[in-house]
């Protein structure tokens, strides 16, 4: 029987009801101090993990405090900082025109719009919404790949059956049917979700929360 968009709605406000109590207190897994910190933070986490991101950084922020010294910093000294990252010499020459534009542009001040983010180089909708949410307490949904896959799985979007969605859209769906106090918490808990049960290769349905009303539930899994 096809789901009404109506009992959709309800039942997403059900699961993310288990999922506030299962993940009570979801916060950013990127470590950071300031704005700056955490938007350079967010750039560096692209193709690696948080937790790998975390090992670098505090030495570079001691370095490099502000916009104005990572953007004269000499790039082979930002690059051995960096190495264990993996594609080093690109995410430096990223960080470098993102830190050159903020000193030129905003006196080294991170903006908080997602206007003048997403004019900044390299930076998308995704990294803006995290420096929003985090940074600022602005509302901010962040979709990444574990927000694609879970909220797919869920059906809480009408076009899990693409391949690959656009995440602009997808920001758009999700964050219409919950209230905007809620969208950056809602995307910790989804990350936190994905990353602890609902994974990519193997969903660990088994020991699931949302088992019970999950239309990819796969008893196979438990």
């Amino acid at each position: 029987m096809r789901e009404s968009k109506t009992a959709r709605i309800v039942r997403m406000h059900d699961e993310y009801d288990i999922l506030r109590q299962v993940i009570p207190a979801p916060k950013c897994a990127l470590h950071f101090s300031t704005p700056l910190q955490l938007l350079i933070a967010t750039v560096l986490s692209a193709q690696t993990t948080d937790k790998r991101v975390n090992t670098v950084t505090p030495k570079l922020f001691a370095t490099y405090p502000t916009a104005a010294a990572l953007a004269n910093a000499n790039p082979t000294q930002v690059e051995d900082i960096i190495h264990p990252l993996g594609f080093y010499r690109s995410k430096t020459q990223h960080l470098l025109g993102l830190a050159a534009a903020l000193d030129e542009r905003f006196n080294g001040d991170v903006p908080h719009t997602m206007e003048e983010l997403t004019s900044l180089p390299g930076v998308g909708r995704k990294t803006a919404n995290v420096v929003l949410g985090n940074a600022f307490g602005i509302p901010g949904f962040p979709v990444d790949t574990h927000v694609m896959r879970v909220t797919g799985r869920l059906r809480w979007r009408t076009d899990w059956r693409v391949a690959k969605s656009d995440p602009v859209k997808v920001e758009k769906e999700i964050t219409a049917c919950f209230p905007p106090e809620e969208w950056t918490d809602l995307s910790h808990r989804l990350i936190l979700f994905g990353r602890a049960t609902c994974h990519a290769r193997k969903p660990d349905c088994g020991h699931c929360p949302l088992a019970d009303t999950c239309p990819s539930f796969e008893p196979t899994a438990a």
